[in-house]
């Protein structure tokens, strides 16, 4: 325990037990915690599933025959091509959630009472990012399953399929951890949202996601071949067995080597953000 005070008055506070076991126990409680919380409010994972929904029919069924993907303007190719770029649009967006209920979770003073208990500075925010991992998680199960109706299919076997999902997975945790420090850094709730959106149109944009990066001006081209969300959308498509014949692949080394750029990419946004985000949490509730 330790002592703050005036000098006349001296009141004890909580000391977090140190060591990494009773850190990953405190993440899972507050993961728990924040999960309820979303069981509870139902309307959230609800309105979190039409808009992605919205994305793939509108996708599918209005752009499906006027972009050309490999030389082929066939709707069905399009969308074997698209969905990749879906779901990783859908694990990214998550990010602004993400920042809005850690913002909420400060205005409203439950920060503070947490740091009342004994426990790891980190665990607020490691807890609240694998909850949002979860729900993520369900509704890429969600969509996936939408896409099948529209008539995706995967063409590389389950394992790899599974391996895909994983790294879009991952990209959304790590982009959870810029929502975490945008939350974290904004007064507001609305604020965090607006702040969690406002990057995410351009990264999801200038990318490879919805048309091919080859019919970009050469400027743009290069950004979307170096993007992080690119390098995800590629790998996933290559898992999936997506990339249609006759598909460009550009000579940039994340398109060359997709799964390991987007690895790399995840987990130095990871260690980068998290970094940040713990180092705003300690000095935001000091």
């Amino acid at each position: 325990m330790t002592a703050v005070g005036d000098g006349l008055s001296r009141r004890p506070v909580p000391r977090a037990r140190g060591g990494a076991v009773q850190s990953v126990r405190d993440s899972l409680v507050v993961a728990q915690r924040n999960l309820i919380r979303m069981m509870r409010i139902p309307e959230v994972v609800i309105f979190g599933l039409v808009q992605p929904i919205m994305f793939v029919v509108l996708f599918s069924y209005v752009f499906g025959g006027s972009i050309a993907v490999g030389g082929s303007t066939d709707p069905s190719t399009y969308r074997q091509f698209l969905m990749a770029g879906i779901f990783a649009q859908t694990v990214t967006f998550a990010t602004a959630g993400a920042g809005a209920g850690i913002a909420d979770d400060m205005h409203k003073g439950l920060i503070d009472r947490f740091r009342s208990l004994p426990m790891a500075r980190g665990a607020v925010l490691t807890g609240r990012t694998l909850a949002d991992l979860v729900q993520t998680a369900l509704t890429l199960v969600v969509l996936a399953i939408v896409a099948v109706i529209v008539g995706w299919r995967v063409h590389n076997g389950i394992p790899k399929a599974l391996a895909g999902f994983a790294l879009l997975l991952l990209l959304g945790y790590a982009f959870s951890w810029i929502g975490a420090l945008i939350g974290l850094s904004v007064r507001t709730p609305e604020a965090a949202t607006s702040g969690g959106l406002i990057w995410l149109f351009p990264l999801t944009f200038i990318s490879n996601a919805f048309v091919p990066a080859d019919n970009m001006p050469t400027v743009l081209r290069h950004i979307a071949e170096w993007n992080p969300f690119s390098a995800t959308v590629q790998a996933a498509r290559q898992l999936f067995g997506n990339l249609p014949p006759g598909y460009p692949v550009p000579s940039a080394w994340p398109m060359q080597h997709p799964v390991w750029a987007s690895l790399i990419w995840s987990v130095v946004i990871v260690l980068v953000f998290r970094s940040l985000s713990v180092r705003k949490y300690r000095s935001a509730t000091a």
